[in-house]
Parts: structure tokens; sequence; C-alpha cells
């Protein structure tokens, strides 16, 4: 919702103040369809050449989740952190085979299905339940653990980063396609010279509107939109890396209490819940 407020702050108060100042908005109105041809069309199919299938398809799953907002609130991290402690606690109290159901069949396990925003996540749950799985089967230590988490973190911070430097890409080649509509107008009018100054003046107009376009669409929303989406990235991120805290912590014989309290110390301090909130959050779900 705030992307779109932004959006909408931004572009009314470029074309309002535009109109304020006595700017003649048909010259805008009659060039833009043109223009936005142009600019878009020759950007859209250089964006298609310059990028994977994959890389496109997660760049269009991206663009709604910047529309959506982030979906990694403090809330949410209470929840993983409940989670973590619940398996964690029953792994302790019961052994580490007592929790090989609930990894097998995360959907039918009582702790996980008292968590549906974190059940829901099937990345995160499998991100989970995998690490849980090598615990259970104690082929691998804490060491060769953490490492092959941080591999795979990186990895999926690689991954996410792919749609971000795509829509990067893209926010810098719009005001060289502005320029390139820009001089096709120029083209144009130095082709119609024998006009009266009015049309020729209209011609000029409707050509820098092209560099105009470009440099808007640049830096006004297709920017600001790749950025939105790498800070929710990070976020999820972030949420591996707490997963990864706890998990670690435990394996190096840290009861769960401390082992989530690892956990809950990477996030940032915006979504960070205080020591008692978590405590008593962890309680309540009892």
């Amino acid at each position: 919702m705030l992307v779109l407020i932004g959006y909408l702050v931004a572009f009314g108060c470029i074309f309002g103040v535009y109109a304020l100042h006595g700017g003649n908005m048909s010259v805008l109105a009659k060039a833009l369809p043109f223009e936005m041809a142009t600019i878009g069309g020759g950007a859209f199919g250089a964006f298609i050449v310059s990028n994977q299938p994959k890389v496109l398809k997660a760049t269009a799953a991206a663009i709604p989740l910047a529309i959506k907002g982030s979906k990694y609130t403090k809330a949410r991290f209470m929840s993983l952190l409940a989670l973590l402690y619940d398996l964690l606690q029953k792994a302790r109290k019961e052994g580490l085979m007592a929790i090989e159901s609930d990894v097998e069949e995360p959907n039918e396990s009582p702790l996980f299905q008292k968590y549906p925003d974190i059940l829901a996540d099937h990345h995160l749950v499998e991100f989970i339940t995998d690490y849980l799985r090598m615990m259970v089967s104690g082929n691998l230590n804490s060491h060769e653990i953490e490492t092959l988490m941080e591999n795979e973190i990186e990895a999926h911070h690689q991954e996410n980063h792919r749609p971000v430097a795509a829509l990067q890409r893209l926010a810098g080649a719009l005001p060289a396609f502005g320029i390139v509509a820009a001089v096709l107008g120029v083209v144009n009018t130095m082709g119609s010279v024998g006009q009266p100054p009015s049309v020729l003046g209209g011609m000029i107009a409707s050509a820098l509107v092209g560099t105009f376009l470009g440099i808007l669409l640049a830096y006004a929303l297709v920017e600001p939109l790749a950025g939105v989406i790498e800070q929710i990235f990070q976020d999820g991120s972030k949420e591996l890396e707490c997963v990864k805290c706890t998990l670690i912590a435990s394996m190096q014989g840290y009861n769960p209490p401390t082992a989530i309290e690892f956990g809950r110390k990477v996030l940032f301090s915006t979504e960070r819940p205080g020591f008692v909130e978590l405590e008593e959050h962890v309680k309540g779900q009892k």
C-alpha cells in the first residue's frame, strides 16, 4: 500500500506542479501514448532479451510482493521463534527421535499446525525440517551444518537478488530509451522544417517528452520498486539466519530458551521482539 501511496505522491507532485505553473497538459496528453509505446516497448523488449525466463518469472512474482508490503513482521518472527522453541523443547525432553514425525510430515504435525503463517511458507518449512533431519540423523556436527546453512542462505540471497538486479538494469536503460525517443522526435521535426513555427514548436515539445518520460519512469517508478523488493528479500534472508543461529546454538548444547535468544539477536531492531515479550509469547503458546 505504501508503494502505491508513494507513486501517487511522486506523480501527483510532478504533474500537478507542471499544471500549476501553466504547463500545457494537452502537449503531454498528445505525446505520451506514442512516447510510452516507444520507450516502454523498447525497454521491455530489452528486458526480455537480458534475462533468463526464470528471472523474468521471479521478477513478475516479486512485484506484487512489493505492492502488498513485507510479510516479515515482528509477529511472524515471534511465531517462528516460538515454533523453534517448541521443537527444541520436545527434542530435549523426549530425545531427537521424538521430533522425527514432525520433521517428516510438518503438515500433519501439531507443533507446526499451531503456527499457520509459518506452515504456509513452504521454503521456510523446508529449510527448518531439512536441518532438523540432519540433527536427528547425527551424521554431521554443528560446524558442518553451520557451513551448509551459510552456503544455502548465500545461494538464497543470490537467487533473490536476480530480480532486483534485473529491475535496476531496466531503470538504468530507461533514460537511454527516452533519448532514443527524443532523437526520433527531432528527426521527425527536421523532416518537417518547412512547417509554420507553431507546428514545429509542438513537434519539438513532443520530442522532449521522450527524454522526460524515460527519466521519470526510471527514477520515479522502476528504481524505487527495485529498492523495496531488495529490502523485502533482505528480511527473508534474515529469517533464515534466525533459524540457523537457533539450531546451531541448540546443537552446541544450549537449552531451548537460550537457543532462541541466539536467533532473536540476529533480527533487525525494528522486528526484533523484546526478551520478556518473546518469553511471554512462548509461554502463551504452550
